[in-house]
């Protein structure tokens, strides 16, 4: 048993001799292999054209095309406010596609005069979209209208009365009862002469 003990531990003597024969301080244990290379790092992809809202504007609307008679407005941004662009309408350049999410194809349009372009961007031009038809068209009940507005109750118009023909009266040629030989000089003359007398004829009675 004695003897079977120091065997065991002449074994482990041995194998602790070997351990440190292998064992060098002095030489710095080897590690793998390290690459050399530059890692690649994941990096997003740049931005594309933006357009940003004029600071000095509160609020401006978006459209669901380039135009704001033709077409509803779908939202708002605001001031200082940045979405990606990304073309112009064809025949109205003044007008820019914008992406907007929440809306059908997350597509609107803003004026340009509005917002600020990226410098340097350059923007294709994209196809006008098609006027949005009205879900129905209004009509009036022509029975509220009769209600409310009535029926104009047509006027004769005026009847033209002749006059009657005016009576104008007729002058008749009178013909002079002096006989036309006699001198109107001379029945003046003879008129004056009869007064002068009757008054020389008053003045000696008088007398």
């Amino acid at each position: 048993m004695l003897q079977k003990n120091r065997i065991i531990v002449g074994i482990v003597v041995a194998m602790g001799l070997i351990a440190l024969g292998l064992f060098n301080p002095s030489h710095p244990s080897v590690l793998a292999q390290q690459p050399t290379g530059a890692i690649a790092t994941v990096t997003g992809t740049p931005p594309g054209p933006v357009i940003t809202v004029d600071q000095s504007i509160p609020v401006i609307h978006v459209y669901a095309g380039p135009g704001s008679f033709d077409y509803p407005s779908i939202g708002v941004l605001l001031g200082n406010e940045t979405a990606p662009a990304l073309g112009r309408a064809d025949g109205r350049e003044d007008w820019i596609m914008v992406r907007y999410p929440g809306v059908p194809n997350a597509i609107g349009w803003v004026y340009g005069p509005y917002v600020k372009l990226s410098p340097g961007a350059l923007l294709p031009l994209v196809e006008v979209p098609a006027t949005p038809t009205p879900f129905s068209t209004p009509t009036i009940d022509p029975t509220l209208e009769e209600a409310f507005i009535g029926q104009q109750t047509p006027t004769r118009l005026p009847t033209f009365t002749p006059p009657a023909p005016l009576d104008l009266p007729l002058f008749t040629e009178t013909t002079s009862s002096t006989p036309t030989n006699i001198p109107t000089g001379l029945l003046i003359l003879s008129l004056g002469l009869f007064g002068f007398l009757g008054a020389v004829i008053s003045y000696l009675r008088g007398r």
